[in-house]
């Protein structure tokens, strides 16, 4: 059954018990089917007072079956089949959405969700994703975000160029994630509305993104190595957050 409406409409699966239940408390897309180990009530139960008003199946398998079902051992014993995420259509006002986060070029689903993460903790507005060149919202990095993703404004644009186009429109000063000499992170004076842009994790963020923004470098004990994209992320939204503006 789920195969055949997965070949007949736009529609992925997900997995893991915070993607899952996020999906169904957020109600931002439907839900077509749900999938749990037989053994597990206690999940059971939670889905089954999360259910959205109209009909879910839902297919009580054993463990192997469910693991060959959604295509991976780490699903908690619960998966679904639902819409395609759901993207901000409209790009974001400055003044109800001043602290913005941009991805140039991450390339790890799992450091996306990592980010999309933090950057739901730190209380960051909206992030902003590409389709050229970028990690997409795939299952698992919606697991790696602990279903957060569900409950954050997430922007998709055409192409960095796109972005940071329609960045510069709507005034946001931005904070380039990069090595420096000269931008110590911690002493810059940030000043909303702001975007701050993380880059790749191999090369960083593009020629054209590094003209566009003032740079900051999180310090660091050798130049030879760098922190992980979703680690300098996380300290960078926490600065920015709550540290001295």
């Amino acid at each position: 059954m789920a195969k055949n409406i997965q070949k007949a409409l736009d529609v992925e699966l997900i997995y893991g018990t915070h993607p899952v239940f996020e999906v169904l408390q957020q109600k931002r897309r439907k839900v077509f089917e749900l999938f749990v180990l037989e053994s597990d009530h206690a999940t059971l139960k939670k889905i089954q007072g999360l259910l959205p008003k109209h009909p879910v199946t839902i297919h009580k398998m054993k463990r192997e079956t469910l693991t060959q079902k959604l295509g991976t051992a780490d699903h908690q014993g619960v998966g679904a089949l639902v819409q395609p995420f759901a993207f901000r259509k409209k790009f974001f006002d400055p003044k109800a959405s001043p602290f913005l986060v941009l991805l140039d070029g991450v390339q790890d689903v799992r450091n996306l969700g990592a980010i999309i993460r933090s950057a739901y903790c730190t209380g960051v507005d909206g992030v902003i994703i590409c389709k050229k060149k970028s990690a997409h919202i795939t299952s698992t990095a919606l697991k790696a975000s602990a279903g957060l993703a569900e409950r954050m404004e997430i922007y998709q644009a055409p192409s960095i160029e796109s972005a940071l186009i329609e960045l510069k429109n709507a005034n946001y000063t931005l904070y380039v994630a990069a090595l420096s000499k000269e931008a110590n992170a911690f002493t810059m004076d940030y000043k909303q509305p702001l975007c701050l842009v993380i880059g790749s994790e191999g090369t960083g963020v593009s020629n054209s993104t590094l003209r566009a923004g003032t740079i900051i470098t999180l310090p660091q004990k050798s130049a030879e190595v760098s922190y992980n994209a979703s680690v300098a992320a996380g300290i960078l939204m926490s600065l920015i957050a709550f540290g001295k503006r």
